[in-house]
């Protein structure tokens, strides 16, 4: 695939997709962007192939394990638009979709696994207020998984511990999906906003701070296309 597929970093999903659609559900472009970005070698050696699931527009299967794993698209990169209404608000429609126009290209969606009971990772990062779907506090969690420590989202990342395990290390999860922008040289996660272990809900409550966590994930989101880019090349 990587011989005649074209990649194109800056494309936006949501003009694969009909007016108010999801293109993590619905987008087939998508879906062959993250066949291509991830079917490639481990940190082991071994290839981590994937293939579309039969009867679903946005289903990834990996099948060299014990059991097949199914992965599905998550937007990455969220502006709280719902849950923070008030501060999204005030911002101008044209600096609103900016930040949208970025966060639909590829570097705004990641794959996690999916399937094995009624509740996803994405999901329970969505829903458990701790998260609150923050890219960075998800890292976090991931992190804190391969460290053997416990995090909000400790029992759904133990769940699917095959899949983790796969890529050996957090800095192996981290390198394989392109995400080393959001981690310190030191490999901790570089926090887009405030963190306080997982004590409290952390979102922006002011619009200074709403601006400013929004600036730090487009600054992620541009660094991620890049890194994406490079990385396609090389291969």
């Amino acid at each position: 695939m990587t011989d005649v597929f074209d990649l194109d970093v800056n494309f936006d999903m949501r003009t694969d997709v009909g007016p108010g659609q999801d293109p993590d559900a619905r987008s087939l472009k998508l879906r062959s962007y993250h066949q291509a970005l991830w079917s490639k070698e481990l940190p082991s050696g071994r290839m981590f192939d994937l293939t579309p699931k039969p009867k679903t527009r946005n289903g990834l299967v990996h099948e060299s394990g014990l059991r097949p794993l199914l992965l599905s698209s998550d937007t990455i990169g969220t502006a709280h638009r719902k849950r923070l209404s008030s501060l999204y608000s005030q911002l101008s429609p044209e600096e609103n979709e900016a930040f949208h126009r970025s966060a639909y290209t590829i570097a705004g969606f990641l794959v996690f696994p999916m399937g094995r009971s009624r509740s996803s990772i994405n999901t329970v990062r969505g829903m458990n207020s701790l998260i609150s779907d923050r890219l960075d506090l998800t890292l976090e969690s991931i992190r804190r998984h391969y460290e053997g420590g416990q995090s909000p989202l400790s029992a759904k990342l133990d769940e699917y511990g095959d899949f983790f395990d796969a890529f050996g290390s957090f800095a192996g999860y981290i390198d394989f999906f392109h995400l080393g922008d959001a981690v310190k040289p030191d490999g901790s996660v570089d926090f887009f906003y405030d963190f306080d272990d997982f004590r409290t809900q952390r979102l922006p409550r002011e619009l200074d701070e709403y601006i400013e966590y929004r600036k730090r994930m487009l600054a992620f989101l541009d660094a991620r296309r890049s890194r994406i880019q490079r990385a396609w090349d090389e291969r």
